[in-house]
C-alpha cells in the first residue's frame, strides 16, 4: 500500500494516479532537442517522447521478453540484460519493454501514450525475479562511477522494503537514507533525469 498526501492508496488507486500523471506529463513532452542536438530537460518537462513498442500486452501479467524486442527508450535488447529488464502495460492493450529500470523511469515521464498504465514489472536486484513494479521499492543511487550498470546507472529495484534498506546501508559510494527509497508513483522528470537525462 502506498501513501499519497498522508492517505494510503491501493494498487488500483496508484495505477489511476499514474495514468493521470502520465497524461499530464505528456502534455509538455513534445519538445525537441537542444541547440547542440542533445536531448534536454526543461524544468519539469521532458523534451523527447517515447511510443509503446508492444502491440499486444494484456496488462494483468508480464509478457515474455523476446530477443527481437528493443528497449522503447534506448533500443538495446532487454534479453541481453535479464538482471535489469523491465516492462509496462497500458490499459489500451499496448505496452513497452526496457533493458533497464532507468529506461522505465524515462518512459514513464515521457511516453507519447495517452492510455493509463495497467501494470508494470521490473527485475528485483537481489533475487533476479520479475516483480510488480507498482509495489516495488526503488533505491535511488546516483554515483555512476561506483556502478557497473548498462546505460551508465540505474535505480535498484526490490520487492521487499527491508531488502531495499539493507542495500542502501551496504552501498558505500554515497550517503543514502530511507528517503532515497521511492515507489514508482514518485518518479518524475527530475528523478528520471538522474538515469536518462540525455534521453529526456
Amino acid at each position: 500500500m502506498t501513501e499519497r498526501g498522508g492517505l494510503p492508496i491501493g494498487r488500483r488507486g496508484f495505477l489511476g494516479l499514474l495514468g493521470a500523471g502520465t497524461v499530464a506529463g505528456v502534455a509538455g513532452c513534445l519538445g525537441g532537442d537542444g541547440d547542440d542536438g542533445s536531448a534536454h530537460v526543461d524544468g519539469d518537462q521532458a523534451g523527447n517522447s517515447y511510443d509503446p513498442n508492444v502491440d499486444e500486452h494484456p496488462g494483468d501479467d508480464p509478457i515474455e521478453f523476446a530477443e527481437t524486442q528493443g528497449c522503447a527508450v534506448c533500443n538495446m535488447t532487454p534479453t541481453d540484460y535479464p538482471q535489469w529488464q523491465s516492462q509496462l502495460a497500458h490499459k489500451d492493450g499496448t505496452g513497452a519493454v526496457f533493458d533497464t529500470p532507468g529506461c522505465l523511469f524515462a518512459y514513464l515521464v515521457a511516453t507519447s501514450s495517452d492510455s493509463a498504465v495497467a501494470g508494470a514489472w521490473a527485475t528485483d536486484h537481489g533475487t533476479g525475479d520479475l516483480i510488480d513494479a507498482t509495489d516495488a521499492h526503488f533505491v535511488v543511487v546516483t554515483d555512476a562511477t561506483a556502478a557497473d550498470d548498462p546505460m551508465d546507472i540505474n535505480p535498484r529495484v526490490f520487492a521487499d522494503h527491508d531488502d531495499a534498506v539493507a542495500y542502501l546501508e551496504e552501498w558505500d559510494a554515497e550517503s543514502l537514507t530511507e528517503d532515497d527509497i521511492i515507489g514508482l508513483e514518485d518518479v518524475d522528470v527530475e528523478i528520471a533525469s538522474i538515469y536518462r537525462g540525455n534521453r529526456l
